[in-house]
């Protein structure tokens, strides 16, 4: 009882959060916010491989998009069930989304991550592209027309007390960011995670050691395409519509300046840029409003991007987690 009392409290606690969200905004901040965690997931799994092993990857779009068709093609082909069934059944398409996501990773990776440097950067982009255009001429997965009434996350009644679409859909996400969070973590502390980051900081030394740094390289492009697909999988259930536009290498550029402003190699940096790179677009929408109808938003958007790498160039947070920062400060203190 005292081992499933924290986590009993904690999805409690989501739910009641969940529920006052739902109740105290409108449908367009419900969305920036499940968008928030799409985008943290989206950067945490490309901080694997740009941040930790020191790779340059510009094909994370391509491997969001084969887990939002996977889960489009499954659940517009198949009755979802209602109710609390249906929330298994969710995390099961998600799960299976991201497993093909990871596979279609490890056949990429086994030719492209023997490159390195622009090389790897320019392979990665093209299979990007080469499976956004796959899709674009795919019949069964709709063409250039996508995919559309793709179900949301169902209302659920707990005997009287019914569970929005919305607090549904941010259980859901809330799960998977949490999942891919502690999945990353963990494996950074482990065996495996050292091989990463010997890799990063000198790949030669690493080889000399003994390391397979193909191997290593391959695993960490694996991790993160799974959990791309799972990116892919929400991002499908809370836009209900995917197409090979949705899936552009803007998308990959995006997850590229989550890591980069963040802080290479850095799990804290990457959640506050996530939050940064999916709100300041939004906040600065309402310009148009007084420019006369002319938008600049993106041109402000981007001069601020420039002036965060001109004034911290290592990023937000650099390499450090804010734990680290916080520790540091209060021994300095002391």
């Amino acid at each position: 009882m005292r081992a499933i009392k924290t986590p009993l409290i904690a999805a409690l606690g989501i739910l009641i959060v969940a529920s006052a969200i739902g109740l105290l905004t409108n449908s367009y901040i419900q969305l920036i916010i499940l968008f928030l965690f799409v985008n943290s997931i989206m950067g945490m799994s490309l901080n694997l491989v740009n941040g930790y092993t020191g790779q340059f990857s510009l094909g994370h779009a391509g491997f969001v998009a084969v887990g939002a068709y996977v889960t489009a093609a499954i659940t517009t082909k198949f009755p979802v069930p209602a109710g609390l069934i249906a929330l298994p059944y969710f995390i099961a398409v998600s799960l299976g989304a991201g497993v093909i996501a990871g596979a279609f990773g490890y056949f990429v990776g086994l030719p492209s991550l023997r490159l390195k440097g622009d090389y790897l950067a320019i392979v990665t982009l093209g299979f990007g592209e080469i499976i956004r255009v796959s899709l674009n001429n795919m019949s069964y997965f709709g063409g250039a027309l996508g995919i559309s009434s793709i179900p949301s996350m169902p209302e659920i009644d707990l005997g009287g007390y019914v569970i929005s679409t919305f607090a549904t859909s941010l259980i859901f996400a809330i799960f998977w960011s949490i999942i891919c969070f502690f999945v990353i973590w963990r494996l950074l502390k482990s065996s495996h995670g050292r091989c990463f980051l010997s890799v990063r900081e000198d790949e030669i030394a690493a080889e000399a050691m003994g390391i397979n740094t193909t191997k290593a390289k391959i695993q960490a492009f694996v991790v993160s395409s799974f959990f791309a697909g799972i990116a892919g999988a929400l991002y499908a259930h809370f836009t209900n519509y995917v197409s090979p536009a949705s899936f552009t290498f803007l998308m990959s550029i995006d997850a590229v300046i989550m890591v980069v402003l963040g802080g290479m190699g850095s799990m804290t940096g990457v959640l506050t840029s996530a939050f940064i790179i999916t709100v300041l677009p939004e906040i600065l929408r309402s310009l148009k409003d007084y420019t006369g109808g002319v938008d600049l938003r993106m041109i402000i958007y981007s001069l601020a991007l420039i002036l965060i790498m001109i004034l911290r160039p290592q990023g937000l947070f650099g390499d450090k987690e804010i734990t680290t920062i916080r520790r540091k400060n209060v021994s300095s203190s002391t």
